[in-house]
């Protein structure tokens, strides 16, 4: 049995990562805004309820959770999109909001993990947005981009630990929901190509990224990996 801790447990992938674990007969300790009730009674899956937003309190809240645990992987999930508009109509305070959560709360979590737990690999869920920098997608962009180069500059400072950004694909979660029936594809083309790509379902998007995951150690560590790219 593996011990897995997760981010943004409560629905898309993160939800589907828990589950897919579970299956598998590993333990998931898992953080998250709300307890997902299809896995409330599982024996082997321990939630902390923490909104990552609270960067300041995030050590010291979650360090009895963490102590002295031992991790094969810690898969860095949770996130947000943030408001697809053209950078002038976005207000600083909002995009300091989208890296607290995409970017500062997973700086917080690393820290903490490597004070206080063992922790093999870590697996940060990146984008394709990092590196494409599409009109409207400022706030996400910056914060993936960041994220990043976060794990890049671990890679360097934490060398016993095994880091990887890696973009999953397109998966049908709330934040994909949102931009398919919200945002003006004429406006903001990239949505357009997002629509017409290939949409992958949490659950099968989950299955493939477990047979991944293992494979990520075979690169650099502090690698930006695409699932859809890797061969």
């Amino acid at each position: 049995m593996k011990n897995v801790l997760i981010t943004g447990v409560s629905s898309g992938l993160g939800f589907a990562l828990a589950q897919a674990y579970l299956n598998n007969g590993d333990a998931v300790y898992a953080i998250g805004k709300t307890m997902p009730k299809q896995l409330k009674n599982n024996p082997h899956f321990f939630f902390f309820p923490y909104d990552l937003s609270d960067t300041f309190m995030l050590k010291s809240t979650l360090k009895e959770f963490l102590d002295n645990r031992s991790f094969s992987v810690a898969i860095l999930n949770a996130g947000v999109l943030g408001d697809i508009n053209t950078l002038d109509k976005i207000e600083t305070s909002h995009i300091k909001e989208v890296m607290d959560i995409n970017v500062w709360a997973n700086k917080e979590l690393i820290d903490l993990l490597s004070s206080v737990s063992t922790v093999q690999q870590v697996v940060a869920i990146s984008s394709g947005a990092a590196v494409n920098g599409s009109k409207g997608w400022g706030a996400y962009s910056l914060s993936k981009s960041s994220l990043n180069m976060l794990l890049k500059v671990y890679a360097k400072e934490l060398p016993e630990i095994h880091f990887t950004s890696l973009a999953p694909g397109i998966i049908k979660t709330p934040m994909v929901e949102h931009i398919i029936n919200e945002v003006d594809d004429t406006v903001f083309t990239s949505a357009k190509t997002l629509k017409e790509s290939y949409i992958q379902s949490p659950s099968e998007a989950a299955k493939n990224l477990l047979q991944i995951f293992p494979k990520l150690m075979n690169y650099e560590s502090g690698s930006f990996l695409d699932v859809r790219t890797m061969t």
